[in-house]
């Protein structure tokens, strides 16, 4: 692996020591994080990922550095997509907004250790079989595909095996108290749902490992970049997840961002397994004499791909449309749930991001006005957030 026992030692215990300090100093304390809060704690992370990548080329090599730029990269872009699953399940229980830093925090070190088993795993894996460079070339170009698919960011849900499996065996309750994990209902220890969603949210980010893992080792054979590189993109999830909260909808090119950078890996990685090729059945069980990809080009493509997907989002008219609806729709569902947000204080900001939000969608072009008027359902939930806070202000 080229990285010897001391330095894993002491880049696991400095992963270790962060996610300690980010619990006891910010999560411990359940509290609605602020968007400047978010702000710091991503631009913190983000510094931390940046200096060790530095370290990484003082101490080793700039070809080192720059694999675990675009392993950091990439784990970082897969790990937006991550977000609108999270979103998904975390609505979907109506996870109080104090309980969910906790809630993301315990998934995000599920995930953690479930790929740093994916990322040992997959080493040897590809020690033992010659032809394993195909099948991940293989499974980057399927999910290239299916993430370009019409359907393919449809019909996420928080409807996991394990969650059903959890409901009908375990005792479960249909109520939040705080961030607790077990509350007594008629003198019985039940779960509250915050360990049914930790359990969500932790086996959702399996489901990402059998795409994020094959890319990286496409990029790099070096189990411990890869490593370094998957826990510090992983440990700045949650604060990424309240700092572009609402902003998620508006990345509407990102799956086909994402499919060009799994494309450009799959292709790598099919180029890198026939230049060593070893398979009978391929010319013979020699090499085939290819082209292969650098690192250093792969890192270029990443970030461009990134940067035109981003920018072309932001500037989407459809994109800002998409995010206003969306972040309309989901404030006037917070603000009717009397157990997502109980401070009036924290309420009355929600509903006048709501009317921030009923602004916006009134300044569209009239296409788009016309469009959204006719979704009853959404009218319907827009009059139920006002008569609720009326009702409210006149109690």
């Amino acid at each position: 692996m080229g990285v010897s026992a001391l330095v894993w030692t002491l880049t696991v215990v400095l992963l270790v020591g962060l996610t300690l300090f980010d619990y006891f100093f910010h999560v411990r304390k359940s509290h609605t994080p602020t968007l400047s809060e978010a702000a710091v704690w991503s631009a913190s992370y983000l510094g931390i990922a940046i200096l060790f990548g530095v370290a990484v080329m003082i101490v080793g090599d700039v070809t080192m550095g720059v694999e675990y730029f675009a392993c950091y990269l990439s784990n970082e872009a897969l790990s937006v997509d991550n977000l609108f699953v999270f979103l998904v399940i975390i609505g979907s229980f109506a996870v109080p907004r104090v309980a969910q830093q906790k809630v993301l925090l315990f998934g995000i070190v599920v995930a953690m250790v479930a790929r740093t088993a994916f990322i040992f795993l997959g080493a040897a894996f590809i020690t033992l079989f010659g032809w394993a460079f195909y099948l991940f070339g293989v499974v980057l170009l399927i999910t290239a595909g299916n993430l370009v698919r019409p359907t393919a960011s449809e019909g996420r849900t928080a409807d996991l095996a394990v969650i059903r499996i959890a409901k009908r065996f375990l005792r479960t309750s249909d109520r939040y108290d705080g961030d607790r994990l077990f509350i007594v209902e008629n003198g019985k220890r039940v779960m509250t749902p915050m360990l049914l969603v930790m359990i969500a949210v932790g086996g959702s980010d399996l489901l990402f490992a059998f795409d994020s893992i094959p890319a990286l080792f496409g990029l790099t054979q070096n189990v411990y970049l890869i490593f370094s590189a998957t826990a510090f993109s992983l440990l700045g999830l949650r604060q990424l997840y309240f700092l572009i909260d609402g902003l998620l909808d508006r990345l509407i090119y990102l799956s086909y961002g994402l499919a060009g950078i799994l494309g450009f890996i799959g292709v790598k990685l099919m180029l890198q397994a026939l230049h060593e090729n070893n398979v009978p059945f391929i010319n013979g069980g020699k090499p085939v004499p290819v082209g292969e990809v650098s690192t250093t080009v792969s890192l270029t493509v990443i970030v461009v791909i990134l940067v035109i997907t981003t920018v072309a989002s932001l500037a989407s008219e459809r994109g800002r449309v998409q995010n206003t609806v969306a972040n309309a729709r989901r404030h006037a569902t917070e603000y009717l749930d009397r157990h997502y947000e109980v401070d009036p204080v924290e309420r009355e900001k929600i509903f006048n991001r709501l009317l921030g939000e009923e602004d916006q969608i009134r300044a569209l072009p009239t296409k788009y006005r016309v469009r959204i008027r006719e979704s009853d359902e959404l009218m319907e939930l827009l009059e139920r957030a006002h008569r609720a806070h009326d009702g409210y202000n006149h109690a």
